[in-house]
Order: structure tokens, then C-alpha cells, then sequence
């Protein structure tokens, strides 16, 4: 998959969902992208740079993931790499570092963050051992983390 544009959105999956695809970085870290179908859910737009979570029960299984936490189940997903819309397919970034587009909702450098207590396509300071840690707050102000999403 050498060449591979993270950034295309199809409306017929052009891949088994699931899919990985690893971006070893030549001058920096590796990044790792996951593809899946996007629910729109509750209306909640797919942002690029934003976080997505797994819809519902059995997202995972389905790599189903939308921007609308209320209809998650608390779990992480990646970061949108375009802008996904109802039943459209595309990537998801799961590893590596990444920017959001959105403010971390609280927090500083080195805090665990999560999906659990947080706003549509944002993350959350990880407060219970309880919560899915998905990513590290790398540099809060300029919005960077580190990607540890579920493969």
C-alpha cells in the first residue's frame, strides 16, 4: 500500500474494514492508520484532526466509528484524516503522534486522556482506573498527542 492516501473518503469500501496500513516515517515516528465506515450519530460531523470513538456496542468488532460520544461506548477510536459523513469509509489514525483540531478539554503534558467524560470529537484527562487511556498529551497548548488507540 505504498502511496496510500489516508485522506481519500469513498462511499463504497475500497478495503476490508479493519485494515491497517503503517506509515514508517523516513525523517520522523511511524504513524499507524486504521479503516473504517463513519456513523454520523446524533448528527455529530466527522472533523478532520478530531477524535472518533467506536459506535455502540460492537463498533470495534465492526470498525464502526462515529463523532458523537453520547452514542460510543466510551472508547476511543482514532483521529479523523478527512472529513467523514454518514456511511462513508476512510482512515482513522491509531498510533503515532497527531494534532487535533479541537482543545484538549482539560489536562496538561503527560496526562492519559480518554473518551470517558469528554465532548463530541474531543478527549479528557483520564480521572478512574476505570477509564480506555487512547493517547497522551504530548504538548497540550499546541494540541499535540501521542496515539494509543485499540488496533
Amino acid at each position: 500500500m505504498i502511496g496510500l492516501d489516508v485522506t481519500a473518503v469513498d462511499t463504497t469500501a475500497q478495503f476490508k474494514l479493519g485494515t491497517i496500513f503503517s506509515n514508517i516515517g523516513a525523517n520522523g515516528p511511524s504513524k499507524d492508520f486504521k479503516y473504517v465506515k463513519f456513523a454520523a450519530g446524533g448528527g455529530a460531523a466527522g472533523v478532520v484532526g478530531e477524535a472518533t470513538y467506536y459506535h455502540a456496542a460492537g463498533g470495534y468488532q465492526d470498525s464502526l466509528v462515529s463523532s458523537d460520544v453520547s452514542e460510543s461506548i466510551n472508547l476511543g477510536a482514532g483521529i479523523l484524516q478527512s472529513i467523514l459523513t454518514d456511511g462513508t469509509y476512510g482512515w482513522i489514525q491509531i498510533s503515532g503522534p497527531a494534532t487535533l483540531t479541537i482543545a484538549l478539554t482539560a489536562g496538561a503534558d503527560g496526562n492519559a486522556l480518554t473518551a470517558v467524560g469528554t465532548a463530541d470529537g474531543a478527549l479528557d484527562v483520564s480521572g478512574a482506573v476505570t477509564d480506555a487511556v487512547v493517547a497522551f498529551a504530548d504538548d497540550i497548548s499546541a494540541k499535540e498527542i501521542v496515539c494509543m488507540f485499540p488496533r
